[in-house]
């Protein structure tokens, strides 16, 4: 299925709709402990702080949203039955950390401090620039259902967050936007199994 008929089919059934606001809570959850544990122990920016708490409070926000379409305390955790797609969601940053760091290893001879940093750059561009076509994507598709939810804050936020990783990057590297596009493409093939995996899940 593609990404706007699966935003279609979960919006339609409440419990399967918090199920996504949860598992979307989780996943800003997990970009804001991956941004606090790339932190060095002294040398933190504003931005870096910034953004991490902006993804933490994404990640409120989004589990607040459930209130509208079910009982938050039905989905008071991440466990496996309150997610769509657990173990694709899980994995989904933590792979892509993964693939970045061997690539700038291998690229950069990067290891460290530098490597975390450059590794939360490119990864959280990657992730923004992913952020600005799905959270759009979900409110056209709210919007069109009248749905009380509402991802219009995230938006603006996010918009915000990829100028400010952009700038990162310029500062970081002169060839930052061959690094950037290899990150995208990392994400890409992730993102991809993610959308695949709740099109599954949902066609049971």
């Amino acid at each position: 299925m593609k990404l706007q008929e699966i935003l279609r089919k979960l919006i339609s059934d409440n419990a399967i709709h918090a199920r996504f606001l949860n598992t979307l809570s989780l996943m800003e959850n997990t970009g804001a402990r991956k941004i606090s544990a790339s932190e060095h122990k002294t040398k933190v920016s504003y931005i870096v702080l910034k953004h991490a708490a902006e993804e933490a409070r994404h990640a409120f926000y989004l589990k607040k949203q459930i209130q509208k379409v079910g009982k938050i305390e039905h989905f008071a955790t991440y466990e496996n039955d309150y997610l769509l797609a657990p173990f694709a969601s899980y994995s989904y940053l933590n792979l892509l950390d993964i693939q970045v760091c061997k690539y700038l290893k291998k690229t950069l001879n990067l290891s460290g401090a530098d490597l975390r940093f450059a590794a939360y750059l490119l990864v959280t561009y990657s992730i923004e620039v992913r952020a600005d076509e799905l959270y759009p994507a979900y409110q056209e598709v709210l919007d069109e259902a009248k749905s009380k939810v509402n991802m219009r804050s995230i938006i603006v936020e996010e918009e915000g967050h990829l100028a400010e990783m952009i700038t990162q990057l310029q500062a970081f590297s002169a060839d930052w936007q061959i690094h950037a596009q290899k990150a995208c493409e990392f994400e890409q093939q992730l993102f991809d199994n993610w959308v695949d995996a709740i099109g599954k899940e949902l066609a049971n």
